[in-house]
């Protein structure tokens, strides 16, 4: 019965002590009852690791662990999901929050359909201005036994609004999301995505559970904060659609299934950068009048 199953959050963090009250007393509030917080201090030079000691040692539900060093925000992601003891695995950052029926809500898609690997919820993001926003997804492609079908609708999504569905603040089964090898590159996440497409159907609960902060920062930026080369910033859309198809080499498909999903990568290529091309254009003749 997945209602008696543990169920571990994992918070990944670094120097977020004046952040991290919120999102905390969110997870242990949950009604499902056998939750696992699992913090992963990333070397915090702040006063992280003394306010996440203090809890832990009050409630039993929390497990802490320090890095000793920095080791970049994807390697402190995975290793809250590899710390973690629960058969079902959820992230949350730390300025996110989460509804008290996020987990039981979840599970209930799980009990549902043996077949999940991942159950995605609605998510209210707010951004700079303050303004919470939300989609609604409704399609029905991540259902589907055809992997590739999965795959495609997962690229389709990459061009739609980030409002509709995120994949990686959905809950996990936690042995399905570890088996999966990642790089540390820019729009990982996207790739991160379209494995999980191929690893198995997905649930959606259409109901907002979960809270996050958003704001949009260019690819040098996210070069930066990742720790990855900026020139990637230049070449972004050919390095993630390279993972990708590399990983279509290895993922257990059939030789039509391999060219189909092939297909949709260079279609999704290609889009891309018709779409960086008219930006740019657009961007140039601004500047252009902007002199003139």
């Amino acid at each position: 019965m997945t209602s008696d199953q543990l169920v571990s959050i994992g918070l990944p963090v670094r120097n977020g002590a004046e952040r991290l009250g919120r999102v905390i007393d969110s997870v242990l509030a949950q009604d499902h009852e056998r939750i696992q917080l699992v913090i992963s201090d990333n070397a915090s030079t702040d006063d992280t690791e003394k306010y996440c000691r203090t809890l832990a040692a009050s409630d039993s539900r929390i497990m802490y662990h320090r890095q000793p060093e920095n080791i970049g925000i994807l390697g402190n992601f995975m290793a809250t999901a590899r710390l973690a003891e629960g058969t079902f695995f959820r992230w949350v950052s730390d300025d996110d929050r989460i509804e008290p029926a996020c987990v039981s809500q979840s599970l209930r898609a799980f009990a549902e359909d043996e077949r999940l690997v991942l159950v995605t919820t609605k998510i209210a993001y707010t951004g700079p201005d303050g303004v919470p926003q939300t989609g609604d997804y409704e399609g029905t492609g991540f259902l589907s036994d055809d992997p590739v079908e999965r795959f495609t609708e997962m690229l389709r999504m990459l061009n739609e609004s980030h409002l509709q569905i995120d994949p990686l603040y959905g809950l996990f089964r936690r042995s399905t999301l570890v088996s999966l090898r990642r790089r540390n590159m820019l729009r990982e996440d996207e790739v991160f995505a379209t494995k999980l497409a191929l690893a198995g159907p997905w649930g959606h609960v259409p109901q907002v559970l979960g809270h996050r902060n958003w704001k949009h920062e260019s690819p040098s930026i996210l070069a930066r904060r990742l720790d990855v080369p900026t020139w990637q910033a230049r070449f972004a859309t050919t390095l993630q659609c390279r993972e990708m198809l590399g990983w279509l080499r290895e993922a257990e498909l059939t030789a039509e299934q391999r060219r189909h999903a092939r297909t949709a990568v260079y279609r999704m290529y290609l889009r891309r950068q018709r779409r960086t091309a008219t930006h740019r254009s657009r961007k140039l003749v601004r500047l252009a009048l902007g002199r003139s």
